[in-house]
């Protein structure tokens, strides 16, 4: 049997070019590049696929069905760059014993949250997910 990996998400926008953009300037994407009717952000192995459908609305009326998780190096700094972008908040920067979260509402009304997992807590989770070395 073979596996499946995520690789990729699509959002659909009656304004892509705005969308796009805000996504470009909140979480700088490692690529950003056009093909086809796509705008691609690449996020790490993962990409931000964004384009225009004639069968969504303006706005997300369920944001809370899906919310984009970004892991981030530098919480407070996105938080700042974005606050400076007059982003909405759904949550403000948390912390949660040593990790930082914080959801934003993008132009379109998704939910975008913002996690800075501490070191500590990133090295319970590698060792939660370490083979048995039996």
């Amino acid at each position: 049997m073979s596996t499946a990996s995520l690789a990729s998400i699509l959002l659909s926008s009656t304004d892509p070019d705005r969308l796009g953009a805000w996504y470009a300037a909140a979480l700088t994407p490692s690529d950003d590049a056009r093909v086809g009717d796509y705008r691609m952000l690449r996020y790490g192995a993962f990409h931000l696929m964004i384009d225009q459908r004639d069968d969504v609305g303006a706005a997300n009326p369920e944001p809370g069905r899906m919310i984009l998780n970004f892991d981030v190096d530098d919480a407070r700094s996105v938080v700042a760059r974005l606050d400076d972008m007059g982003v909405s908040w759904l949550a403000p920067l948390e912390d949660r014993d040593g990790s930082l979260f914080a959801t934003a509402i993008d132009p379109d009304g998704n939910y975008v949250q913002l996690i800075q997992i501490s070191p500590e807590h990133q090295a319970q989770l590698a060792a939660d997910h370490a083979p048995d070395q039996a």
